[in-house]
């Protein structure tokens, strides 16, 4: 059983039910969903939320092993581990969910209207409703508002539904369900600012939190996606946001710990804010900005040079709303000017995450224990385990979480229940079926175009309903219609109901991006019981309506030309056929440090064979090297504890002293060849982790190398656990930060340096109080609970002293008063505004955390990406975390981007859910949509194998001679063979030439007369 239908507990249900197992997705709420669905677009891939969730929402209600119960809630919890006892309490929608159409001819009729939650009551509601658009299910219920609940008056609903959806005489209902495993994802809560009353929210009209402007920008919003003032409607120019409201504060009403996010999602606001209004001026309030995740930095940096942008970094209060304006006054301070008084148009507070609202209740009934912030207790060296065998958690009740992490621990926390219930895998499962294909080779073409509003991020600019009636004047186009969110569960299903009813053999969805969606639409094409490739999209939305949003009689004409182009397109499209391949069920992993090792165990656990490869001639990785974290766990117990179990596991084979040789195949079926001690092994596998870890930055800065007294935080580590006499009676130390990284060479934050100098000074104050230490940073990183810690640091004396990157700290070897040789570390305090010098008898340099030399051989072996700074690069930072693009290879640890060992393992136990996905079928599925040979025309000349990144095209000798033939296993369809042949002998199937040029050839008669063309040349 999931608990919580958000982002978390969506990937959780998917992850358990592919890999075999019958899940029950419980939510309080009336849809799944959560706080994501609120939000408008996400960072960095400037993704709609809604796009990447409406996908996953199809796929969890047409998933024949997840049974979806919204608007319920858990009574009790009886039981253990393995069996469990949960008593539901399904909550009265008073509506019929099998006669809901979801219409919302009631909606339209009710007389109550009521502050719309969803819309942060922003705007008006109706006592009966849809909680969104794209709800699933996309069923209305009656809340208390409703005058028939309150008074028994009024029963218009129920007149006016004409499939007699309404009953109010529904009660509560008790549902008792029988689980082996239950995982807790209920999300967080956002802070409410009200509670501190001390920044004028709910006050001032004027004052919104980051939650509302969400939905200010969302196109679905109360204002369909412009940015108004409460007060008169009129568009803010002069926007401040204000950090950690609600976050890193003791005085009651706050919250101790930092809340991860807000920082970043503050930046992302601000882009958005800059692309509806360029001359918007935006001032971001701040103490630290934590870009600590990955391409966090550049984002950073990206809105900070953008026009109109100040970074402010200073405490603040609300002053006054001027009575006249409506306008807000900020007080702060500046070390150059001192304290201000500045007007603003609008003010957005940066709210932090807290615990869901009935934290207390929901720890009692599950009977696990929280933490002193009110999120779930976990396990230092598993956060993904509560303190109840049994019982697993994911998402934000761990702490503050971001979107990526919360997928992570999702995968994670499944990958344990695997472990806990394997015994069971596959016992309750079922098996899609789709109804049988139709045969249409002999029919002509009959389209049908589905034309989407997306709420009103295209129905604002483009008009839809002429667009629908011009696709009815084009060649063999038999229906069209439109859509509010073509890509809702239920719409997709009125999809394939006229695709059968219509009898149509091609279908053109102009919609937003192929990316999220077209998986979702070739499915809904197999339902309807035609050839999933008889399908096109026409993005009219990144291609359309967001490139032109000032320009909306021209957007909607291009609009026009595109789906023109793409009905010319689908008019050639040809059948073509998925094949299935056999899964080997053993498991390569490629690194044996922490990662590794846990990833390996995780999936051995679940019965399966896994190869561990490791360089070094012992296990641990980095983790070696590490002694303590800054929560107190003894990483050398543990991780000698972790290296006996796996080489006590029966079905994990090590590799120690190890190389990859060679490596072939494709998912399910790989072939490598490993080189351990001098002796070649040859391995099969279905699918590859590669852990291969990262190595620490060796300086060339602050006389490292040249003085013995300079050290990276991890020697300096070593150092304490060794006990050194010298370091230990030292008088002074200064750490200093961000060395080799945040700079134009490593244009990344390492993650993790901040918490380690932190914790090492921890260590040192604690062996000798007397000792000074300074730590020189430019911010401090403490993210999410690790910031009682920073506190506890600043409690004790130890010296903080930011610094600016154009004016680092200078070190040089000296002499003192005493005659002591010491290194003279120079800095400019910016508070004293003075150049302060410090003898220190010790440096440490917090060092960058940097890609290995193993994972930049993994690149090129296994034909995987990295990013800019060489870390693996996984499919899609928000949906696919621990995903390569390349299909059944996998990443965890610090190989991705450095991270802390929790966070480390989460990940490692994330990769191996997502390989079970795979390795619990018999056979994986590999698209139709490959590159072919016409050996007539091939010349042997090899340019298309030189250009293949996949080793998919080789020759073989035929009877005409030595030709190209491709393995369509291996193909990825990227068709850059195609470019490279001179005698177009390859194809690309379902993007042939005459696909192509029929689009080419619809473009012509508009494209030459086309305003938006003229206007570019």
């Amino acid at each position: 059983m999931v608990v919580g239908g958000g982002i978390s507990g969506i990937q959780a249900s998917l992850d358990l039910a592919t890999a075999g197992f019958k899940v029950y997705l419980v939510e309080k709420s009336p849809t799944i969903g959560g706080k994501m669905s609120q939000l408008d677009k996400t960072f960095p891939t400037n993704d709609c939320s809604m796009c990447i969730e409406s996908p996953k929402f199809s796929e969890c209600s047409r998933h024949p092993n997840i049974e979806i119960m919204t608007y319920t809630e858990v009574d009790c919890v009886e039981g253990e581990a393995g069996n469990f006892k949960v008593t539901l309490i399904k909550k009265p929608r008073y509506v019929i969910e099998d006669n809901c159409t979801g219409c919302t001819v009631c909606v339209e009729y009710c007389p109550v209207k009521t502050p719309d939650h969803f819309n942060q009551e922003i705007s008006k509601n109706k006592a009966i409703h849809i909680y969104f658009a794209q709800a699933t299910p996309l069923v209305s219920y009656i809340d208390e508002s409703c005058l028939f609940l309150k008074e028994k008056k009024c029963t218009i609903c129920q007149s006016v539904c004409k499939s007699n959806a309404i009953d109010f005489n529904q009660t509560a209902k008790k549902v008792v369900i029988n689980v082996g495993a239950i995982l807790l994802s209920p999300g967080f809560e956002p802070f409410d600012p009200k509670i501190r009353n001390d920044y004028g929210y709910g006050k001032f009209e004027n004052v919104v939190t980051s939650l509302d402007y969400e939905r200010l920008l969302c196109a679905t919003g109360p204002y369909e996606g412009e940015i108004l003032r409460a007060s008169d409607k009129k568009y803010p120019h002069k926007i401040a946001w204000i950090h950690c409201v609600g976050s890193r504060t003791v005085i009651p009403g706050g919250n101790s710990y930092c809340s991860r996010v807000c920082c970043t999602y503050t930046q992302k606001q601000v882009i958005l804010t800059k692309d509806h209004d360029d001359e918007a001026e935006c001032t971001i309030f701040h103490n630290d900005i934590r870009s600590y995740g990955k391409d966090f930095e550049r984002f950073y940096q990206r809105t900070e040079k953008l026009p109109g942008i100040r970074f402010v970094r200073s405490y603040v209060s609300i002053g006054n709303e001027i009575p006249e304006s409506k306008n807000v006054t900020i007080r702060y301070s500046t070390l150059e000017e001192g304290v201000k008084e500045e007007e603003f148009d609008m003010v957005v507070l940066s709210v932090g995450l807290n615990p869901t609202t009935d934290v207390m209740g929901l720890a009692n009934k599950f009977g696990i224990e929280l933490n002193s912030h009110g999120f779930c207790k976990t396990n230092p060296v598993n956060p993904m385990e509560t303190s109840r065998p049994g019982i697993f958690i994911s998402g934000a009740f761990q702490g503050p979480v971001d979107i990526p992490e919360s997928v992570v621990t999702a995968s994670g926390a499944g990958s344990q229940c695997g472990e806990l219930l394997d015994y069971r895998r596959g016992g309750l499962a079922k098996a899609r079926v789709y109804p049988p294909e139709r045969d249409t080779s002999k029919e002509e073409p009959r389209v049908g175009v589905y034309v989407c509003h997306c709420g009103a991020n295209i129905g604002r600019i483009v008009d839809v309903p002429s667009t629908v009636e011009y696709a009815l004047t084009l060649p063999n186009v038999v229906h069209a219609e439109d859509s509010l969110f073509i890509c809702s569960t239920e719409a997709a299903a009125k999809l394939s109901k006229s695709i059968r009813e219509k009898g149509l053999n091609r279908v053109v969805v102009a919609a937003c991006t192929p990316r999220t969606h077209e998986p979702l639409f070739r499915d809904t094409l197999r339902e309807a019981g035609i050839n999933q490739y008889y399908y096109d999209m026409a993005n009219i939305r990144e291609h359309c309506s967001w490139v032109h949003s000032k320009e909306k009689e021209k957007a909607t004409q291009k609009a026009q030309d595109i789906v023109r182009m793409s009905v010319a397109r689908a008019c050639r499209l040809e059948p073509l056929q998925e094949f299935d391949l056999p899964v080997n069920k053993a498991v390569l992993v490629l690194g044996g440090g922490l990662a590794g090792l846990t990833s390996a165990l995780s999936v051995a656990n679940q019965g399966h064979e896994v190869y561990l490869v490791e360089k070094d001639t012992d296990l641990g990785g980095m983790a070696r090297r590490i002694h303590d974290t800054l929560e107190g766990l003894n990483v050398q117990e543990y991780l000698s504890d972790v290296i006996r179990k796996v080489y006590q596991h029966p079905l994990i084979h090590v590799y120690t002293e190890a190389a990859i040789a060679e490596t072939g195949g494709f998912v399910g079926n790989f072939v490598t060849k490993v080189k351990s001690k001098g002796r070649l092994t040859e391995i099969s596998h279905g699918a590859t982790i590669l852990a291969t870890g990262a190595e620490v930055y060796q300086p060339a800065e602050y006389l490292y190398g040249e003085d013995e007294k300079v050290m990276t935080h991890l020697e300096l580590e070593g150092k304490i656990a060794q006990g050194d006499e010298r370091l230990l009676n030292s008088q002074s130390l200064v750490m200093i930060q961000c060395v080799g990284c945040r700079n134009e060479g490593r244009n990344y934050c390492s993650r993790i340096c901040c918490s380690e100098s932190i914790k090492n000074a921890l260590k040192l104050k604690e062996l000798n109080p007397q000792m000074d230490i300074y730590i020189l940073f430019r911010d401090i990183r403490t993210y999410g609970l690790k910031e009682d810690y920073y506190r506890e640091a600043a409690s004790k004396e130890i010296r903080f002293i930011r610094y600016e990157p154009q004016d680092k700290p200078q070190v040089e070897a000296a002499v003192d008063e005493d005659g002591r040789s010491v290194l003279r570390v120079t800095v400019t305090d910016l508070v004293l505004g003075k150049r302060l010098e410090i003898d220190a008898d010790a440096l440490a340099l917090a060092a960058a955390v940097i890609p290995s030399a193993g994972s930049q051989e993994a690149t090129k072996l296994f034909k995987v990406n990295t990013s800019l700074d060489g870390f693996y690069q996984e499919a899609h930072v928000k949906l696919r975390p621990v995903d390569f693009s390349t299909d059944g290879i996998y990443l965890c640890g610090i190989a991705h981007y450095p991270k802390h060992i929790a966070e480390t393992i989460s990940q490692a136990y994330g990769a191996a859910g997502r390989v079970l996905t795979l390795l619990s079928h018999d056979t994986v599925v590999v698209s139709g949509s490959v590159c072919e040979v016409n050996e007539s025309h091939c010349i042997s000349c090899g340019a298309c194998i030189a250009a293949c990144t996949y080793g998919a095209i080789k020759f073989h000798d035929t009877p005409q001679g030595r030709k190209a033939v491709v393995n369509p296993v291996l193909c990825k369809g990227d068709g850059l063979c195609n470019a490279k042949c001179p005698t177009r002998a390859i194809s690309l199937k379902h993007y042939t030439n005459d696909e192509l040029m029929s689009q080419i050839d619809a473009a012509i008669p508009r494209l030459v007369e086309s305003p938006l063309v003229n206007s570019f040349n």
